[in-house]
């Protein structure tokens, strides 16, 4: 078997492992990407959100093999982008991270509502970070800064 293929942040990567491997445990301990978190390891919680080829997924619902031949980004990957550095600046600055946890994939979540949806109501905010748990910060802070990240980040998404 040749491996797994894959695009993880705009990289190639082959991971040789099993196919029936979490995707989670196979970002974090192949390719030490730490923003995935292992939460609830049930898709409940979010904290292990990445965005496959696009969409918002729980990684520890995937196993590796159904990821061959797609496109993988990370909190890693996604820093690096100008919609991160919009996000980034209005959690901060909305005062919406606390123990930090959840903010990795509060971000992913973030992105992928604001790819579709750039001008998203309080209400579509709320159902679009609905994946995602935060024990620390409440949501009002983080509804707050995603508002304020599609509004300063006009025509990035």
């Amino acid at each position: 078997m040749d491996g797994i293929k894959f695009v993880l942040n705009s990289k190639e990567v082959c991971y040789t492992g099993s196919a029936a491997d979490r995707l989670l445990d196979v970002l974090r301990d192949t390719y030490d990407m730490k923003s995935v978190k292992c939460g609830c390891k049930e898709g409940e919680c979010g904290a292990c959100a990445v965005l496959l080829d696009g969409v918002l997924v729980n990684s520890c619902c995937v196993a590796a093999g159904a990821v061959e031949g797609s496109e993988i980004t990370t909190v890693e990957g996604f820093r690096e982008t100008e919609q991160f550095k919009v996000l980034s600046n209005a959690f901060a600055g909305l005062s919406a991270v606390q123990c930090g946890f959840c903010i990795p994939g509060m971000v992913m979540a973030a992105q992928a509502l604001l790819s579709a949806n750039p001008h998203p109501t309080d209400d579509e905010i709320r159902e679009g970070l609905s994946g995602n748990l935060c024990r620390c910060t409440g949501y009002n802070a983080i509804v707050n800064a995603v508002k304020n990240a599609a509004k300063e980040g006009e025509g990035l998404w």
